[in-house]
C-alpha cells in the first residue's frame, strides 16, 4: 500500500522554526558580535566556562524532563484522553519547578569545587553560586517548553524562542558594557530569566481540563517522566560533559586565549546546523513518537527527514566552510582569526551530526535506554580520548579533529544499532544525496590547504551555488509547486530553477517511486546539475593535483607541463562523455 509522504509537512513545520532560528540568528549576531568587542577572546573564553558550568548542572539536575516531558504529553495529547493530558502537563510543571530548586541548591553546595576544577582555584566560587539562579529560570523553562512542544504547538515555541532571544539581548549588552567581566554572570541569569517570563507566558496560554490528581497518580506520571528522562539526562550528561572536558584540555594543554577561540568556533559551527536540527526537531520528535511501534513507517518518516536535514544542511556548511574567514570577522573581531581553521574542522563533524541525528531519534522513541546510554557514552569516551591525543599532537586545531573524527565513528554506531532496532536502512535517495555533499564537502575542505586562498575561495564560491542549486532542484521534485509561496516561486521561475507549469505530483495525496522517478527524469535542468556538480569535483581534484605536483617549481617552467596534463585530462573527459559514460 502506497504511503503518503510527508514532506509538505517537514517543509511547513520547518519554515515556520527555521523563521524563527534565522531570526534569532540575527539577534546572536548582534549578541556575539557585541560580546566579543566588549570582552575579546578571554572574555568570551570565561563566558563560554561559565555556559559549560550551567549547562552541566541543568543536564545533572535536569533529569531529561524536556525530552522526556514532550515524549509523554505527545504521547497524552495522540490517546485522545484530556483527562490524561491535564494530569501529564500538571505533574509535568510541578516536576520541573521541584527540579529547578534542586538544581539551583546543588550548584550552590558545589560552587567552590566547581571553581577549583574549572580555574584552578575558588576565587570564582561567588560567581559560580550566582549562576544558580539561571539553572533554576532554565529548567523551569525547559519543562513548560516541553509542554509547549509536546502539544504541537509550533507557533508559539516559534514566538516563545524569538522573544526569549530578543529580550535577552536587550537586557545582556548593557549588562557587560558597564560592568564587563564582572557583568558576564549576571547576563547569562538575565538570558534565563527572560526565556523563563517568554516560557511561561506562552505555556499558561494552553488550557487543560483540571482535575483532582491523587498522590498515587501523581507517582505514576512522575515514575514515567523520571525514568525515561533518567537515560535523556545520561545522554545530555555527557555530551555537555565531554563539551566542557575538551574545554578545560584546551585551557591547560594550550592556554585561556585559546578557549575563547574554540568557544567562536563552536558557536558559529553550530549556529546553522543548530538552526536547521531544531527547526525540524520542534514537529518531527513528537510526530514520530505517535508511531514508534510501527518500524516501516517510523523507518520512512526518519528516511524523509534525513533527506531533507542533508539538503537544507549541506549547502549552508559548504558556504561556512568557503567563507570561514567572513564568518569570523562578521560575528567576532580580527583577534578571532585563529579560530578559521578549527571552524573548518567543526563543519566536517556537524555534516556527519545532520546524518546521524534523525537516525539516533528511532533509539529516543522506541524507549530503548540502555542502548540510548550506551551509544553517548561510546562516543564521549571517542571524543575524550581523541581530544586528548589531537590537542597535544596538534594544537588548538586538533579539538576539531577529534569533533570529526567522533562523529565519523557515531555515524557507523548509530546506523548498526538502528539497522537492529528497527530494520532501518537508507535510503536510495538518502545515500546519492549523502555522497554528493559529503564530496563537495571533502573537495572544499581540501581546497583550502592544496590551492592558493583565492582559487579555493573560487572553487568553494561556485560548490555552494552548484549545491544550493541541487537542494532547490530536489525539493521542486519533492513538493508541488503549487504549495510553494508565489513570490518565492516567481523568482525561482525567474532564475530557472522552476518550471513554468505547476508539477503533477501533490505532496497531499499518496504517490508512487514510480511516479516521482519519472518526475525526476522529465527535469532536465536536475539531471544536468548532478553533472555538473561531478564535473566540477572530476576538475579540482585534478587542479588539487596539478598544483601539489608543480608547487616545488618555477611556475613559469611548469607552465607547458600543466598545459599538456590539461590538454590530456580534457581529450580523455571529452571521449568518455562521448561514449555516454
Amino acid at each position: 500500500m502506497t504511503k503518503k509522504h510527508t514532506y509538505g509537512q517537514i517543509l511547513k513545520s520547518s519554515a515556520l522554526i527555521g523563521g524563527s532560528s534565522m531570526l534569532n540568528i540575527i539577534i546572536g549576531i548582534i549578541r556575539t558580535k557585541a560580546m566579543a568587542m566588549l570582552l575579546g577572546p578571554s572574555g568570551v573564553g570565561l563566558m563560554g566556562l561559565y555556559g559549560s558550568i550551567t549547562d552541566l548542572t541543568i543536564s545533572v539536575a535536569g533529569m531529561g524532563i524536556n525530552s522526556s516531558g514532550v515524549r509523554q504529553i505527545a504521547e497524552a495529547v495522540g490517546s485522545d484522553d484530556t483527562e490524561r493530558i491535564a494530569r501529564t502537563a500538571a505533574v509535568l510543571r510541578r516536576i520541573s519547578i521541584l527540579l529547578g530548586v534542586l538544581g539551583a541548591v546543588f550548584l550552590i553546595g558545589f560552587s567552590g569545587p566547581l571553581s577549583k576544577l574549572t580555574f584552578g582555584n575558588d576565587q570564582h566560587a561567588t560567581a559560580v553560586a550566582l549562576l544558580s539562579i539561571a539553572v533554576f529560570f532554565n529548567l523551569v523553562s525547559a519543562g513548560q517548553g516541553a509542554l509547549i512542544q509536546g502539544m504541537r504547538r509550533i507557533s508559539d515555541l516559534a514566538k516563545m524562542s524569538v522573544l526569549g532571544a530578543l529580550f535577552g539581548t536587550l537586557i545582556s549588552i548593557p549588562t557587560v558594557y558597564f560592568l564587563r567581566e564582572e557583568g558576564v554572570v549576571i547576563s547569562l541569569v538575565l538570558v534565563a530569566a527572560m526565556t523563563f517570563l517568554t516560557s511561561w507566558w506562552y505555556s499558561r496560554k494552553i488550557q487543560t481540563q483540571m482535575h483532582t490528581v491523587s498522590a498515587s497518580q501523581v507517582g505514576q506520571e512522575a515514575t514515567a517522566l523520571l525514568k525515561l528522562g533518567f537515560a535523556f539526562m545520561v545522554s545530555g550528561l555527557l555530551m555537555t560533559g565531554a563539551a566542557y572536558a575538551v574545554r578545560l584540555i584546551v585551557v591547560r594543554k594550550v592556554g585561556f586565549d585559546a578557549a575563547g577561540l574554540y568557544q567562536s568556533a563552536w558557536a558559529l559551527g553550530g549556529l546553522y546546523i543548530g538552526f536547521i536540527l531544531q527547526a525540524m526537531g520542534a514537529d518531527f520528535y513528537p510526530r514520530l513518537a505517535a508511531i514508534a511501534k510501527d518500524n516501516p513507517e517510523c523507518n520512512r518518516v526518519v528516511n524523509e527527514q534525513a533527506h531533507v536535514s542533508m539538503l537544507l544542511a549541506g549547502p549552508g556548511i559548504i558556504a561556512t566552510l568557503t567563507f570561514a574567514p567572513l564568518v569570523v570577522a562578521l560575528f567576532y573581531t580580527p583577534k578571532f582569526e585563529g579560530a578559521v581553521e578549527i571552524l573548518r574542522w567543526l563543519c566536517l563533524g556537524m555534516i556527519l551530526r545532520v546524518i546521524s541525528w534523525p537516525m539516533g531519534f528511532i533509539i529516543v522513541v522506541k524507549n530503548v535506554q540502555n542502548l540510548l546510554i550506551f551509544s553517548e557514552l561510546a562516543w564521549t569516551v571517542v571524543y575524550l580520548g581523541l581530544a586528548w591525543v589531537c590537542v597535544s599532537s596538534f594544537g588548538l586545531k586538533g579539538a576539531g579533529i577529534a569533533f570529526f573524527g567522533s562523529y565519523v565513528f557515531h555515524v557507523f554506531m548509530i546506523y548498526a544499532i538502528v539497522r537492529r532496532l528497527s530494520g532501518f536502512r537508507c535510503s536510495t535517495a538518502n545515500l546519492q544525496t549523502s555522497f554528493l555533499f559529503l564530496g563537495l564537502i571533502a573537495v572544499v575542505f581540501c581546497g583550502f590547504y592544496a590551492l592558493p586562498f583565492l582559487l579555493a575561495m573560487g572553487a568553494g564560491t561556485l560548490a555552494v551555488l552548484l549545491s544550493g542549486v541541487y537542494s532547490i532542484q530536489v525539493f521542486l521534485n519533492l513538493i508541488s509547486l503549487d504549495r510553494i509561496p508565489r513570490p518565492v516561486l516567481k523568482s525561482l521561475q525567474w532564475l530557472r530553477l522552476a518550471p513554468s507549469g505547476y508539477s503533477e505530483l501533490n505532496d497531499l495525496e499518496p504517490i508512487s517511486k514510480t511516479a516521482i522517478s519519472d518526475s525526476v527524469v522529465k527535469n532536465k535542468l536536475f539531471a544536468d546539475i548532478k553533472w555538473s556538480i561531478l564535473a566540477f569535483m572530476v576538475c579540482a581534484l585534478f587542479s588539487m593535483w596539478i598544483y601539489w605536483y608543480d608547487r616545488g617549481a618555477d611556475w613559469s617552467a611548469g607552465l607547458d607541463s600543466i598545459e599538456s596534463k590539461l590538454e590530456i585530462f580534457l581529450s580523455i573527459f571529452h571521449i568518455k562523455i562521448n561514449n555516454g559514460i
